[in-house]
């Protein structure tokens, strides 16, 4: 408890020197529970892409298409869907904080109880063919047929994008992240939303 005690005692004060020597110190988010809100520049960070998605799931979530859903899964006949990767058009390397968002996003439609979702990361070589169709080339037919392929009456995509603009010193992005749900057997679009921020850099 002593070695304990003493150990605490010089990671206080090595961080109180820090502090006054005006050297930056390491800390957590559970030590400063202001720093996740902080922005550092204006790329996108993981609470920007929360926020984004966070909108699109309660869009969808309350969309007619929802309950749409809901009646087929009471009459007994569950929609199957699937939630293809979001086409990032911007600059930023944000791939991998998409990926854990659609993971977030597939466990929303999970725990509505209303829906199958069929996870497109059990399936091989479709998984990279549908990646190849998520370039600039992108053709919602083909993507549909890989829809048929999974064995689902719907698929869940989009993409994310920014506009920028820059004024002298001052700067301002605009990021959206547009996604849509698309009925495989029709090409019907059953859903769709855009969800936007803004970040800057002012004088």
């Amino acid at each position: 408890m002593r070695r304990l005690l003493s150990l605490a005692s010089i990671v206080a004060l090595t961080a109180s020197l820090a502090a006054c020597s005006g050297k930056p110190a390491y800390v957590r988010g559970s030590e400063n529970p202001d720093l996740d809100e902080a922005t550092m520049s204006t790329g996108l960070d993981k609470k920007d892409l929360e926020n984004l998605f966070a909108q699109n799931s309660k869009s969808l979530l309350e969309s007619g298409a929802m309950r749409r859903w809901r009646d087929m899964s009471r009459e007994g006949k569950e929609p199957r869907l699937a939630i293809f990767p979001v086409r990032n058009e911007t600059s930023e390397h944000i791939d991998s904080q998409l990926q854990a968002l659609l993971s977030k996003f597939e466990t929303d439609l999970v725990n509505s109880g209303y829906v199958t979702v069929v996870s497109y990361e059990n399936q091989g070589a479709l998984v990279e063919e549908i990646k190849k169709q998520q370039s600039a080339a992108f053709d919602p037919e083909k993507t549909a047929q890989l829809g048929r392929q999974l064995g689902v009456q719907y698929f869940i995509t989009g993409k994310v994008y920014d506009s920028a603009e820059k004024s002298g010193e001052e700067r301002r992005v605009q990021y959206f992240l547009f996604m849509q749900a698309i009925e495989v057997d029709t090409g019907a679009i059953r859903w769709q939303n855009e969800a936007n921020l803004t970040k800057g850099l002012v004088n």
